[in-house]
Formats: structure tokens, sequence, C-alpha cells
């Protein structure tokens, strides 16, 4: 249902430190109409041109803070995102994107925020990979989009 609104559609852009672009970034939104403690969030499954970039080479920003790693937000147990809140994610790319167009392949991870399933306390400790299938939350396909590159 929300699949069409978690990745903004103008906001893909090379990311430059000291002049050299050194990955790209773009908007997303949360795939839960309830929003998430930053805590359930795990990062996500992306992959761009068939190339996928695991979640250690992700960073999420948020909140009016700097971007910070999947294992730092797995420590914001009391930092709230909320559904109508745009975020950006980080991906370290050496060079960045070439090209004008890209096709990005997105599925959120966020755990479960109500109830109890037996696998719970075992996420906790070892998250399931993005992209999987499991703890997709409300985003449970791999989602695709084409979008232009902004700079």
């Amino acid at each position: 249902m929300f699949d069409n609104f978690l990745i903004r559609k103008d906001s893909l852009e090379n990311v430059y430190k000291d002049g050299k672009a050194v990955g790209f970034r773009f908007a997303v939104r949360i795939a839960d109409y309830r929003g998430a403690f930053l805590s359930l969030h795990n990062g996500y499954y992306i992959s761009v041109d068939g190339v996928e970039y695991p979640r250690d080479r992700q960073r999420f920003e948020i909140n009016g803070k700097a971007p910070r790693s999947f294992e730092e937000i797995k420590m914001c147990v009391w930092e709230h995102w909320d559904y109508d809140d745009e975020a950006y994610v980080y991906v370290d790319k050496e060079g960045g994107l070439d090209g004008p167009t890209h096709t990005i392949g997105l599925q959120q991870s966020v755990l479960s925020q109500y109830g109890y399933m037996p696998h719970d306390e075992e996420w906790v400790k070892n998250p399931p990979v993005p992209g999987s299938g499991a703890g997709a939350g409300k985003t449970t396909e791999i989602c695709y989009y084409t979008l232009q590159l902004q700079n």
C-alpha cells in the first residue's frame, strides 16, 4: 500500500566529501502508518542497477541528526520515526553513481513493535538480513523505482 511512497522520486543524488563523490543518498519514508522506534529499524535491501549494497555500507539520517550506521540506530530505543517524517539513506560507493537514470530495488526491514513472535528475541541479537523477507514489516516485496540522478 505504501510502496509508491517509500522513496521521494526527485531525491537521488551523489554525496561528496572534499570534492570527490563518496556515495549517494535518497529520501525515504517509513511504510508503517504508526511509525516506529528507531531501534527497530534494521536497514534496507538496496540494489542499484542490479548491484546490491548491504547494510554495512548504509547510513541513516533522521530527526536532524547526522547519518548513523544501523549498529548505532539499534541503540536509539527512545527516538521515534514518525510516519510523515522524511529520512535519508546514504550508501557508500566510491565515485558515486554515473549516468542520469537508475533502477533502485528497495525493501525496508523494520522489526515488529507490537505482539510477540518466538523469533523476536533472536532478531534483537541477530537481525535478519534485509531483502530476505524476514523482518520486512509492511514491505513484503522488494519494490523497484526508476529515478533520475539530481546532480
